[in-house]
């Protein structure tokens, strides 16, 4: 059993940048941090009193230099690492400010079919329900 299973899971915001032909931004994380190499949709810890949409814009500020004008709440995922155990609220945004930059340096790809790998566990399901969003 691992440590995470007992602990209450952390809020984690999550952000699905989607441009208008329906490619998704996926970031990879940065060495040093559990599943480094792994790809991933950007966002970050939820910190005490911090409502989540505020949360995503302010990790997506930090990370990678892009405002979030809107995003709409899409699905929420729980899943347990060894690490964490993690409550995930999914965003999808259509309206942003800038161009996404690697301020931590994190490599990061525009995907409309994924094809990179490896993607986080907590990921993979999501991605054929976003595909039906992206291409109805």
């Amino acid at each position: 059993m691992s440590e995470a299973t007992g602990k209450k899971p952390i809020d984690v915001a999550v952000g699905i940048l989607m441009k208008p032909n329906g490619d998704v931004l996926l970031g990879q994380r940065p060495a040093g941090k559990p599943y480094q190499g792994y790809w991933e949709f950007p966002g970050g810890k939820v910190e005490s009193g911090e409502a989540i949409l505020d949360a995503l814009k302010r990790e997506f500020v930090e990370e990678l230099g892009v405002h979030i004008l809107s995003a709409s709440a899409w699905c929420g995922v729980e899943h347990v690492y060894e690490h964490a155990h993690v409550r995930l609220h999914f965003f999808i945004s259509r309206e942003w400010q800038g161009e996404p930059q690697s301020l931590e340096g994190q490599a990061f790809a525009w995907q409309g079919a994924v094809g990179v790998s490896p993607l986080l566990p907590a990921t993979i399901p999501l991605l054929a329900c976003l595909d039906q969003l992206r291409y109805p």
